[in-house]
């Protein structure tokens, strides 16, 4: 009741004062879109009341909100929320948003025509939050066979050179910088990429312009405002970039007035369900939905060995995936055998998950499950290659004794095609590529690929997955993002060597 009061006497106070804003002191950390989001505006409404906020924003800097913005427009009820439409808005865009179909909104909405106005209140269903699946019914394609070439498209690319910190520091060369920043290295891997799949379109005869700007990024500022503000976006068909999460985020609003497709290309970190936003990287929660839906679809027996310290680990698989079976420890600390062998299924392959902190007990197990192979077809799954399981008191023939399977965001090179592009990528740089570099060139001919078919970028995504180098692009929206599902299942084989899993 007392915040009722509050908010009543904060609309009375500045209507009967005539203010038209607020203050807003910024805090170590915060972000231009963060503060917008926090007061239901843009940045642009920021930066037109702070003309110095174009250039970044700086901890305790005092900033003019409108106070319009201190009244959400999306109240949540018990089941639905109630939207107020914004200027411009269309349904398609407003599905995209809270990560619902048109047909659920009209469902709600009977009298709603296509064409919305400014101000119309929308009755929108709650979507629940569901366990992350990775099932498509995308067709897999060749985008190539398919390209237009009507029109000329427009790609803006978003990296982090940083050149005029790097030229106006005095302690350092150019060189010195080259060999020690290991921030600027990753993005020059990066470029390096792109430059590539640049090349392989203009090979292919593809009508692109590509624009480099150079945002430069610390750790809590960005100038991406500023290079928005002094440059035309209106004709660009999309963005790769900025590196840093909270950095596209703000380049993803900062453009959503033209409808921009902004990429994130590297940063593993899922923020804001943003219509125009697509994250490039899988996230972990899909990493391991691709591990338990092969579990699924092999019909085989799964059982967890969790380290007892990990009770979040273990909380999560009785939420999400309660089928799968969970290993008990003695009183000694170590794996009951007797009661983990009465769990093993004979005729069925067993996935025995592990995540255990200790290499004295992975060895351990290890040996365990090898011994156990001789009555049990069984292989090993984590959730990720930790370190851990690279120590050295584990022997690697454990590893591929058990034929260890992991899900992982990229796959390894090994198709002609594939080694063709690492030996040009080779005679240009006098190096082999890296994984970001791959990415670079695979993200960046993705997007330049979506970009010049018939419809563009955003429908492509809703109609094919792709497959390059080394990663896969299948964007899903899941609850309102963007997410690229596309991830491969890798395990290591006995001739050590790793193999895609089928």
């Amino acid at each position: 009741m007392k915040n009722i009061w509050v908010l009543i006497f904060c609309l009375s106070f500045f209507c009967a004062l005539g203010q038209k804003n607020a203050t807003h002191i910024v805090v170590k950390g915060e972000t231009l879109y963060a503060i917008a989001k926090k007061y239901q505006i843009t940045p642009d409404d920021i930066i037109k009341n702070n003309p110095d906020a174009i250039n970044g924003i700086k901890e305790n800097q005092t900033l003019l909100i409108p106070v319009k913005s201190l009244f959400p427009t999306a109240v949540t009820t018990t089941n639905d929320t109630t939207y107020v439409v914004q200027k411009g808005e269309t349904l398609y865009a407003i599905s995209r948003k809270f990560g619902i179909t048109v047909d659920a909104i009209l469902a709600k909405n009977p009298t709603v025509k296509d064409t919305l106005s400014e101000g119309v209140q929308l009755i929108l269903p709650t979507k629940k939050n569901l366990a992350p699946t990775i099932i498509s019914n995308k067709e897999k394609v060749d985008l190539i066979s398919t390209v237009s070439k009507a029109k000329t498209r427009n790609l803006a690319l978003f990296l982090p050179f940083n050149i005029n910190k790097i030229e106006n520091d005095s302690l350092k060369t150019r060189n010195e910088h080259i060999k020690t920043n290991k921030f600027l290295n990753l993005t020059l891997d990066f470029y390096a990429g792109a430059l590539m799949a640049i090349d392989s379109a203009k090979a292919l005869g593809l009508p692109v312009n590509v624009k480099v700007y150079d945002v430069e990024s610390s750790k809590y500022s960005s100038n991406v405002a500023s290079v928005i503000a002094k440059n035309d976006f209106s004709t660009v068909d999309a963005v790769i970039g900025p590196f840093q999460n909270s950095f596209v985020e703000t380049t993803a609003q900062l453009l959503s007035k033209y409808d921009i497709p902004v990429i994130s290309p590297l940063s593993k970190e899922k923020g804001l369900a943003l219509p125009n936003l697509y994250y490039a990287i899988p996230s972990e929660e899909q990493l391991k939905a691709k591990l338990f839906q092969h579990f699924k679809a092999k019909n085989g027996n799964t059982i967890a060995i969790i380290s007892t310290k990990k009770v979040a680990s273990k909380e999560y698989l009785t939420k999400n995936y309660p089928w799968v079976k969970q290993a008990v420890f003695n009183d000694k600390g170590a794996l009951d055998v007797v009661q983990f062998k009465s769990q093993l299924v004979k005729g069925k392959t067993n996935f025995i998950i592990l995540e255990i902190e200790k290499a004295s007990t992975i060895l351990s197990i290890t040996n365990i499950l090898k011994g156990l192979q001789k009555e049990y077809e069984i292989q090993l799954a984590v959730y990720e290659v930790y370190d851990a399981l690279n120590f050295e008191e584990i022997p690697i023939k454990n590893l591929t004794a058990l034929k260890m399977m992991y899900p992982a965001a990229s796959k390894v090179i090994e198709t002609p095609e594939e080694l063709l592009f690492a030996a040009a990528y080779k005679k240009i740089n006098n190096s082999a590529p890296n994984s970001v570099a791959i990415k670079g060139f695979d993200i960046t001919f993705d997007t330049i690929l979506r970009m010049c078919q018939e419809n563009g970028f955003a429908d492509s995504v809703l109609k094919y997955k792709t497959a390059y180098v080394e990663n896969s692009f299948d964007y899903s929206n899941e609850n309102g993002a963007n997410n690229n599902t596309g991830c491969y299942l890798l395990y290591y084989d006995n001739d050590l060597t790793i193999k895609q899993a089928q």
